[in-house]
């Protein structure tokens, strides 16, 4: 049997990337189906930025996609697209490897982190996708599977909610089998102990509670929360108590939080430098990464491979339908964040989203590459488009 993630020789000849396609829609935020803006500790936003891109190869077409700004589109039309379909003698839509690397390449001299993160990123998803379809199998089988499901928690009480919404939401995830949530704090520091004790009550006392400040705190009112929550409501996941550019203050809250409470960051690491670095510094008891900024499958995984050699476990931040697979596929995934916006997005723009099954997200192996398809019921949100 051809070893596919490897590079066997059936894996290193596929053939050229002759069409790339990019979509960008911002689709507006909601709450109970009507439009609401949403807060976390050090941001506020109304709608959410999707780049939807497709490439073409041996008559299959591969999906990927990332949250990001509209600006991605421009990225992928005038850098990235030439970049794969230039590459015809270089094994083809299967080197995922070596297209990864040069898009990297790329992007080098505008600033890979950020915009450009995210399109590299929607397009290395797309190639693993279509590597997956032409041969075939799931994107899961191709990769390998750690396991057939992954634990999801339930992510958004907004400082925008009223503790009425919050509890209505919590006690919903709770109703469909989540066995934990997480909940935005540090837009009001004096309000957050009262929030954090309505999330407890509105879930009871067998469902994990989790927290995500963003950066808001500062290193000694972090502690100060990082105690107090554990004593009030047994918070046991704090998220982002400072800023992740603050690898010192997370490994003091890592170092002193209560032993029951773990402190995660890594969701704005875009290059494997930046999950080296959270490591290094033993800021983090889980690391985070994000498939939509930090370099699609190629990057996901190599986060992941990090944690290995650390001995660490990792969190995938928010894209639940993507990260659903990519979890499953390596073994030191703890978890996927069932993001409110996210899964409501998913399930308007995409056919095939994986189905959450007693608290796990479940990928569908029946089906090529990762399962997505373009659904077309979101064309309202369409903002611009491109092919080449």
């Amino acid at each position: 049997m051809t070893d596919h993630s490897s590079g066997g020789s059936r894996a290193m000849h596929g053939p050229p990337v002759r069409a790339v396609r990019a979509r960008t829609y911002v689709v507006p935020t909601t709450y109970d189906g009507d439009p609401m803006p949403e807060s976390d500790g050090t941001a506020r936003w109304d709608s959410t930025g999707v780049l939807v891109v497709e490439v073409e190869a041996g008559g299959c077409t591969g999906l990927g996609y990332a949250y990001t700004s509209p600006a991605a589109l421009g990225v992928v039309r005038d850098v990235l697209a030439g970049v794969l379909l230039d590459d015809e003698d270089a094994g083809g839509v299967f080197a995922t490897q070596r297209h990864f690397w040069s898009m990297a390449r790329a992007v080098r001299n505008m600033g890979w982190r950020g915009i450009a993160a995210s399109a590299v990123s929607a397009l290395d998803v797309a190639l693993h996708d279509a590597k997956a379809r032409l041969l075939g199998v799931s994107l899961l089988e191709l990769l390998g599977a750690s396991a057939d499901r992954v634990m999801a928690y339930g992510s958004g009480g907004f400082t925008t909610y009223t503790d009425t919404q919050l509890r209505q939401q919590f006690a919903g995830w709770a109703e469909r089998g989540l066995r934990a949530v997480k909940m935005k704090v540090g837009t009001d520091s004096a309000a957050d102990p009262s929030r954090v004790r309505a999330a407890r009550d509105a879930i009871g006392a067998d469902i994990d509670l989790f927290v995500d400040a963003n950066g808001a705190y500062d290193r000694k009112q972090a502690l100060e929360f990082a105690e107090r929550f554990f004593a009030d409501a047994q918070v046991s996941w704090f998220e982002e108590p400072v800023s992740s550019d603050d690898t010192d203050g997370l490994r003091l809250l890592r170092d002193r939080a209560p032993a029951g409470m773990r402190i995660a960051a890594g969701e704005y690491g875009y290059v494997p430098t930046d999950f080296r670095l959270l490591l290094e510094a033993g800021a983090v008891d889980v690391l985070q990464a994000d498939a939509t900024r930090c370099g699609g499958v190629t990057g996901f995984r190599n986060a992941a491979e990090q944690c290995i050699a650390r001995g660490l476990p990792l969190s995938a931040h928010t894209a639940p339908a993507l990260h659903a697979t990519l979890a499953a596929s390596v073994e030191p995934a703890v978890n996927v964040e069932y993001f409110h916006d996210h899964a409501l997005i998913e399930s308007l723009l995409f056919d095939g989203v994986p189905e959450l099954i007693d608290g796990c997200l479940v990928p569908d192996t029946s089906r090529p590459g990762h399962g997505l398809v373009t659904s077309g019921r979101g064309e309202d949100y369409l903002t611009s488009e491109w092919e080449s």
